[in-house]
């Protein structure tokens, strides 16, 4: 009488497939039957329990690289194995858990690149009314800044909200975009950086605090970098920003380089 079973019963009771029982067999994990008379390899309970204990810690997570010597392993070895692959599971739930977080952020927006504060700031400046295509541009130059200068960014941030709360500097900031529409070279472009200059000097807050400044002085080629950005889409909005500063210069305000 025929003992055991075909490799292909052996995987169903075991709840794997074929393909699996093999690849154990290549790894040396669970032994190979003999074939019997009739040339087929028959799985006994000796086979089958192999079967079931590789399966079982290759579910729990342990490395089919290390699941050979701890079929062989002393009870401490074993534990000891265990432990280490608990602690490898809980930093990969860790990181899975970090990934989850980080598809949430992205199905919520601006979250995803950046932190609660300046999403608020982003939803400040809609809610007063300013451009869409000006907080899109603000959104991308905060995330820029807090890639490129991560120092400086919270005191990018702290401007940001200085100028949300001064209402004439809004009404500039406004025109500002606005005058996207005007020609290069309409003299209002002119008179509108010296209105936000003078602004900026009668406000001082507005410029930034001495320790963000000074961030931002030493990152003159991130500050390029992040003033330049949308330079194609905003002409008018670049040649301001460049009048403004060239007169916060003269009035003997340091300001990073472009």
């Amino acid at each position: 009488m025929t003992s055991g079973v075909t490799i292909g019963q052996a995987a169903a009771f075991v709840g794997i497939t074929v393909k699996t029982v093999r690849h154990y067999h290549k790894l040396g994990l669970v032994a190979e039957p003999e074939r019997d008379s009739s040339g087929y390899r028959r799985y006994g309970s000796g086979e089958l329990l192999q079967l079931v204990q590789v399966r079982t810690l290759a579910a729990a997570g342990v490395p089919l690289a290390e699941i050979g010597p701890m079929l062989t392993a002393e009870a401490a070895q074993f534990g000891a194995t265990l432990a280490d692959v608990g602690r490898q599971l809980a930093a990969r739930i860790d990181e899975l858990v970090t990934r989850r977080d980080m598809l949430h952020r992205l199905a919520d927006g601006d979250r995803a690149l950046l932190p609660d504060r300046a999403c608020f700031v982003l939803e400040s400046m809609r809610e007063l009314g300013l451009d869409p295509d000006y907080v899109a541009a603000q959104r991308e130059a905060l995330v820029l800044a807090r890639a490129l200068v991560p120092e400086g960014f919270e005191g990018f941030l702290a401007q940001l909200e200085r100028g949300l709360d001064d209402p004439e500097f809004v009404r500039l900031t406004k025109l500002g975009w606005e005058a996207e529409a005007w020609d290069a070279d309409d003299p209002r472009i002119e008179e509108l950086a010296t209105a936000l200059a003078a602004r900026y000097l009668a406000n001082p807050a507005l410029l930034g605090d001495p320790a963000s400044l000074r961030a931002w002085a030493k990152a003159s080629a991130q500050y390029r970098l992040i003033n330049h950005h949308r330079e194609d889409r905003a002409p008018v909005a670049a040649r301001l920003t460049a009048l403004t500063e060239a007169k916060l210069r003269a009035a003997g305000v340091p300001m990073p380089q472009r």
